[in-house]
């Protein structure tokens, strides 16, 4: 939500080298030279620090395994980023967009309302071969 700073040294260093994080502003100007149309953007305010936090209890769940396979410095590295990223992501300015491209303007409609109707139609596929299965059982 403000232009993009220098990366931490840390991070570069252990956890992302040569990670560059635009600002929305940045990105959208990259795209007017492409000539996409942004057909939509959603900003996950509050989505990713429970995504974080979920990470860093599996991290915790499988801590062993993950030492084992990558050592202990490791472990604490990750646990450390995943640990800030989620505080940054609460208390600070960082957010995560996301961004609907398109070649042309009318490729999706103008609502999100066929979100809800794709949704709808994987639940019942997923349904189909449970019915399909169960039939053949009969």
């Amino acid at each position: 939500m403000e232009p993009t700073s220098e990366t931490a040294p840390w991070l570069d260093k252990y956890i992302f080298p040569g990670v560059y994080a635009p600002a929305l502003s940045e990105v959208l100007q990259a795209l007017e030279k492409q000539r996409l149309f942004v057909t939509d953007i959603e900003v996950w305010r509050n989505h990713y620090p429970p995504t974080l936090a979920t990470w860093r209890q599996r991290l915790h769940a499988n801590w062993e395994q993950i030492r084992d396979r990558f050592g202990e410095s490791f472990c604490r590295m990750f646990d450390f980023y995943l640990a800030g990223s989620e505080a940054a992501f609460r208390q600070d300015t960082l957010v995560v967009f996301q961004l609907q491209l398109a070649r042309q303007r009318d490729t999706v409609p103008l609502t999100r309302d066929y979100i809800e109707q794709w949704k709808n139609v994987c639940r019942q596929r997923q349904r189909q071969p449970a019915a399909h299965a169960q039939a053949s059982m009969d």
